[in-house]
């Protein structure tokens, strides 16, 4: 899939709620600090950021809540993070 159109379909599903919202994003990064304050960095310290290593500590998972103000506003981040080497969006 074209990196265009990967989050065309999140886009119309986000489009048929109200803004701003409280929004919750999942990522799953290699448990690699420099990646990790690469995705926590495109958060204000306002977000509710939890990271929480595997059990085997090879991975991490990023739940961070925050308001955001446009379903523009998520897929943009969506897109900052997707170009991170290795990370997982769910």
């Amino acid at each position: 899939m074209d990196m265009e159109g990967q989050f065309d379909k999140l886009k119309i599903q986000l489009d048929l709620q109200e803004w701003p919202r409280l929004y919750l994003f999942k990522f799953i990064s290699p448990s690699d600090n420099k990646k990790i304050a690469l995705i926590t960095g495109m958060f204000d310290e306002n977000s509710d950021i939890k990271i929480r290593p595997s059990s085997k500590g090879t991975y991490t998972s990023i739940s961070v809540k925050e308001v955001m103000m446009s379903s523009e506003r998520v897929i943009d981040l969506y897109e900052k993070a997707s170009k991170i080497d290795g990370v997982i969006i769910l």
